[in-house]
């Protein structure tokens, strides 16, 4: 009798650390791995498109100056965009000794790398960029005048016949910084840095190029430019991807 009760003792004892550790196992399984939670959400793809405003407001602020710059990108990547910008303008530039009026077209391309990390479904930019730009452009030259180091007895020669200087051209290069910022839904507002390095240029006869379209002003014949935009753009939504966080 007495094995009887040692036995289903024992017999009870391990029926009971069994369900003990089933249950604990099961506990164990139900509490989720936070190593393995993650985020998701939908990142837009499409193509941005927009103009510089600030050329618009330039143009009519500036009485020697007009021009209108259409710009664009489009994402291939979370971070990576090809963009562009296509231009044309209109400067007169006068100095003491010279007045030229430049007009032209530019294209810029490249690319725009995202440097800022953005929080779910944000969809803002801090950007580097990169650009090939060409121009196609003409002078022509309004007035110029003779420098004479004697100019008590002879007088400064000065010449207003108007000569046009066609077929003009210039490459370069830029680099970009700036920021997009989603105001509303898919529409951004933006502002850029540039800094450009003159690659090639044809000059007319007997004066340098003052104003370059899409490059600007050069400065003591030094080869390099620089530049601003503050631009409104609107993408146009074409697809979305998931993306986690």
């Amino acid at each position: 009798m007495k094995q009887r009760h040692t036995l289903s003792y024992t017999i009870s004892s391990i029926v009971i650390a069994l369900l003990f550790c089933v249950s604990a196992n099961t506990q164990n399984n139900s509490i989720p791995s936070s190593a393995t939670d993650s985020t998701t959400y939908k990142l837009k793809y499409g193509l941005r498109i927009g103009g510089d405003i600030g050329k618009l407001i330039r143009s009519f602020t500036d009485n020697d100056y007009s021009g209108f710059e259409v710009i664009a990108d489009y994402r291939i990547k979370n971070k990576l965009y090809i963009a562009g910008e296509l231009g044309i303008e209109e400067k007169n530039t006068v100095t003491d000794y010279l007045d030229v009026t430049t007009k032209g077209s530019y294209l810029k391309g490249g690319i725009d790398y995202n440097l800022y990390q953005n929080w779910l479904d944000m969809d803002n930019m801090i950007f580097s960029g990169f650009r090939l730009g060409a121009s196609s452009f003409n002078h022509t030259r309004n007035r110029f005048q003779i420098y004479s180091t004697d100019q008590y007895w002879t007088p400064q020669y000065t010449d207003t016949e108007n000569r046009k200087f066609s077929n003009l051209t210039a490459l370069w290069i830029e680099l970009m910084i700036g920021i997009k910022a989603e105001l509303f839904n898919n529409l951004y507002l933006g502002l850029n840095l540039q800094l450009k390095g003159l690659v090639k240029e044809t000059e007319p006869n007997g004066f340098e190029n003052l104003y370059i379209p899409g490059f600007n002003k050069t400065y003591d014949s030094s080869g390099i430019g620089v530049g601003y935009g503050y631009t409104l753009s609107y993408r146009v939504p074409l697809y979305k991807k998931d993306k986690k966080n």
